[in-house]
């Protein structure tokens, strides 16, 4: 089975109704990724299958939680993960992606225009000193993927976050110790528990908001 082939059996599985356009787009973000990979090393997993389940299919999991949310700050996803495929699989869905590492934010740049996704900027910078150009208003989202300790992603992520902003962790097993540090003024709103196909591993994605 080829990885287009591979990706609509995904999307499938996950029960996600996305344009038909969806998985020729994600493989061909995936073979970028796969390409830039050998040079300015974007993630450890380079096996294609790998990229399908561990990058592809894990960012796709969270879209039913993105429901109401049409602003999302993407927080340290280095090679786009979960930043672009949520951009690709929802061009409704204006997507911000703050990046400290100059290759990875000009890799992401580069998928933006070859992928040509017009809700998608990738922006060089430390997220604590980083506001949106649509400031002051706040994103509806924030999300992040194995970027840091709970605690330590809501700390650098307070100053954006509004009264109504949601903060996502992706997270794999749940992490009762992060929770239970989950700064003052800020609380778990909500945890889903995440099923990847293909992938044989706890995923949870952990919903924070101000009190």
């Amino acid at each position: 089975m080829n990885l287009q082939d591979a990706l609509a059996d995904g999307i499938r599985a996950l029960g996600l109704d996305l344009a038909p356009d969806v998985p020729e787009r994600l493989e061909a973000f995936a073979r970028l990724l796969i390409k830039w990979n050998k040079v300015y090393n974007l993630t450890a997993i380079r096996d294609e299958t790998q990229v399908l389940t561990h990058h592809l299919l894990d960012s796709l999991s969270v879209l039913p939680a993105l429901a109401g949310i049409q602003r999302l700050v993407d927080v340290g996803s280095g090679g786009g993960l979960p930043g672009v495929v949520l951009a690709i699989a929802r061009p409704d869905l204006q997507v911000d992606s703050v990046e400290t590492v100059q290759k990875k934010a000009s890799f992401q740049n580069q998928a933006r225009i070859e992928l040509k996704l017009p809700n998608f900027r990738a922006h060089h910078a430390r997220i604590e000193n980083w506001q949106p150009a649509y400031a002051p208003a706040a994103p509806d989202g924030i999300i992040s993927r194995a970027f840091a300790d709970l605690a330590d992603f809501v700390t650098l992520t307070a100053h954006l976050a509004g009264p109504d902003t949601r903060i996502l962790a992706m997270k794999g097993i749940y992490p009762t110790d992060e929770i239970a540090r989950i700064p003052a003024g800020f609380a778990l709103e909500q945890s889903i528990e995440l099923a990847v196909p293909g992938l044989d591993a706890e995923r949870h994605l952990l919903i924070v908001k101000r009190t």
